[in-house]
């Protein structure tokens, strides 16, 4: 059951459905759509719009399709020995956005150019809306420790492109987005912006089709899991951290700041360790 939800971008209630439905495997393909939908704890449309989503024609074509191909569960269990809860499930699916991960790095190629691309942008613009802004919060906070202008882009609105102006007359020439699902229609009108503008677009995203890709200079993927209500995204935070270390490899006085950070932290005694 968990493989037929793979592979389509479902919204936080679908998943909620998809969840409810992996948990009682053994229940849902003789439960009604109300009945489902009282399980979930969600409204009757909402199961079928769950149904057209993953190709069917509506809930009763799901249910007979659960029916034909779902094995026999074993005897008070619900389902088979050994298999994964629902929340295992979902980190077995991060382990495996990691390893990809890993196997896309064998090449260090890309990862080392947009280290030097980046590394050479003074002020160096880190965009990251709504599900992203914490990636790129996080990953600025780091660069600021080796990079010596680091600016953060994580609230949209009319300003971005103000901000963006600044950046490029104060002599940025790269920009660095992270871009999660579900996408912002505002992320690729500032990208195409930020391009018109003269920077290259530098971008993390979950996939190398996202809609952003048209409007980056380099693209590099990293899987987000979708096994929950909402996006992990654990392959796109390391890959963050893996770029910052290829920033650091770019500057040739990255260790010496790093040093003075750590020094004044002594000093000032900012941290308890």
């Amino acid at each position: 059951m968990q493989a037929l939800f793979e592979g389509h971008r479902l919204t936080p209630t679908q998943r909620r459905i998809a969840h409810c439905m992996v948990r009682g495997a053994a229940d849902v393909p003789f439960l009604s759509s109300v009945e489902l939908a009282e399980l979930a704890g969600v409204s009757q449309p909402s199961v079928t719009r769950f149904a057209v989503a993953l190709g069917f024609d509506g809930y009763p074509a799901l249910r007979r399709y659960l029916r034909e191909v779902a094995p026999a569960a074993e005897p008070g269990t619900g389902r088979g020995e050994g298999s994964y809860n629902s929340y295992q499930q979902a980190v077995q699916a991060e382990i495996e956005n990691l390893r990809h991960l890993s196997a896309m790095l064998a090449d260090p190629g890309p990862a080392e150019e947009a280290g030097r691309v980046l590394a050479a942008s003074r002020p160096l613009p880190v965009l990251g809306l709504r599900a992203a802004s914490s990636q790129a919060r996080g990953f600025a906070y780091f660069a600021g420790k080796v990079h010596p202008d680091v600016r953060l882009l994580d609230e949209g609105g009319s300003m971005l492109a103000d901000r963006i102006d600044s950046c490029v007359r104060a002599g940025a020439s790269a920009l660095l987005c992270f871009a999660l699902p579900r996408h912002p229609k505002e992320v690729v009108e500032i990208l195409r912006y930020a391009r018109d503008s003269g920077l290259t677009v530098v971008t993390v995203a979950d996939s190398a089709f996202a809609p952003v890709a048209r409007h980056s200079d380099l693209l590099i993927p990293a899987p987000v899991g979708t096994g929950l209500a909402f996006d992990t995204a654990c392959a796109p935070m390391l890959l963050g951290r893996v770029l910052l270390e290829a920033i650091a490899d770019a500057l040739p006085d990255a260790q010496a700041r790093l040093e003075q950070f750590d020094a004044s932290a002594a000093a000032r005694g900012l941290f308890v360790d």
